[in-house]
């Protein structure tokens, strides 16, 4: 998610639950690991400089976990290099992969773009022997030691389902990501094979958005035009749909707070700050929260753990979440990503209430 630069995106995100010690035998055991012993593709035997690759820098919840990054590299023991901003471009990530490399690092974390063109940049890394941690977005090929990532199918299904409890009949409309991402296109089906099967009194309407929030404003302003009775609005990333979808609403008349007549219920993706203070305000009602800390968090551990030579088995970890083995055959950390309403908006456990 070559040569040009594309237009902004955004990836679309409780906490990672309990510390996990970097130890050897806790990671043993919690994960259902093995030792790759003898390993030539292990970075540096557990040490060495890590690179880490940003996709952005313009949607809160990346600059959330751009300021984790460093904290959590401190705690897992890892030396993490200032962190690499892509600038929404998946050639860019490419070249910043190919410098990092350059560089010597041992080991990379990276959030890709694109799902199909980060596979050159795997290439370059596996060639070195440098291992590669993936983080919010898998890749569709390549090789890479383990996908930090919450299961994004469960996000379009908690989408659907809210706002399937809400609404009984009517127009819902899913602002969706870029379909080049996995997430994208995990959502988008998510949402649309649970309204077509367990809501069918539901007409779902979309907007093809690209994580771009020029894009979001424009095509939602068109589509309340024709459509001036929505019910509903799915947003799938609201770090950078949850501004200009308010803001069209607001110029239209039509943003009524929760309880009034008139309100469009509206459930968002990612779990930060604004999204939190805009369900307290009643202007959307619910958001699935990414864990932005437990991603730094985990992909730490994981790419310390690669470059020691170790391995992970599908099965549950001792951080509430579960290791599944994609189609492509790599093996994916699924993280916890809670539903948050205004009945939990305000847990001191969700990341999004301790950014301060």
């Amino acid at each position: 998610m070559p040569g040009r630069t594309l237009r902004k995106r955004n990836r679309s995100r409780i906490i990672g639950a309990t510390a996990v010690a970097v130890g050897a035998s806790l990671a043993l055991a919690a994960c259902g690991s093995t030792n790759d012993t003898g390993s030539g593709s292990a970075g540096g035997g557990g040490t060495g400089k890590v690179g880490v690759i940003l996709p952005l820098l313009t949607s809160p919840f990346w600059q959330s976990y751009n300021d984790y990054v460093p904290k959590m590299a401190k705690s897992q023991g890892v030396e993490a290099l200032k962190t690499v901003n892509s600038n929404s471009d998946p050639s860019q990530q490419i070249t910043d992969i190919n410098n990092e490399l350059n560089q010597g690092v041992k080991g990379l974390v990276v959030a890709p773009l694109d799902s199909a063109a980060i596979e050159a940049g795997l290439d370059q890394a596996d060639r070195k022997g440098v291992p590669v941690v993936a983080v919010d977005v898998a890749p569709d090929k390549g090789k890479v030691a383990m996908v930090v990532r919450a299961d994004n199918v469960a996000y379009g299904t908690k989408a659907c389902e809210y706002l399937g409890r809400h609404i009984t009949s009517g127009k819902v409309v899913q602002i969706m990501g870029d379909l080049a991402s996995v997430n994208g296109r995990d959502r988008s089906e998510a949402f649309r094979t649970c309204v077509k099967t367990k809501y069918p009194k539901l007409k779902m309407l979309e907007i093809p958005a690209k994580w771009e929030s020029d894009t979001a404003a424009s095509k939602l302003d068109t589509l309340l035009n024709a459509n001036p009775d929505i019910k509903g609005i799915y947003m799938q990333a609201g770090g950078v749909y949850l501004a200009p979808t308010l803001q069209t609403l607001k110029s239209k008349g039509m943003l009524k707070a929760a309880g009034q007549s008139g309100h469009i219920t509206i459930v968002s993706n990612d779990g930060i700050p604004q999204e939190f203070d805009a369900i307290r305000k009643g202007q959307i009602d619910a958001t699935v929260s990414q864990p932005a800390d437990a991603y730094a968090k985990y992909g730490m551990y994981y790419i310390k753990a690669a470059m020691e030579g170790k391995t992970f088995k599908p099965g549950p970890t001792d951080h509430d979440s579960t290791i599944v083995k994609l189609p492509s055959g790599i093996l994916e950390d699924q993280l916890p990503a809670p539903l948050v309403t205004k009945d939990n908006v305000d847990d001191p456990k969700l990341w999004g209430n301790t950014v301060k």
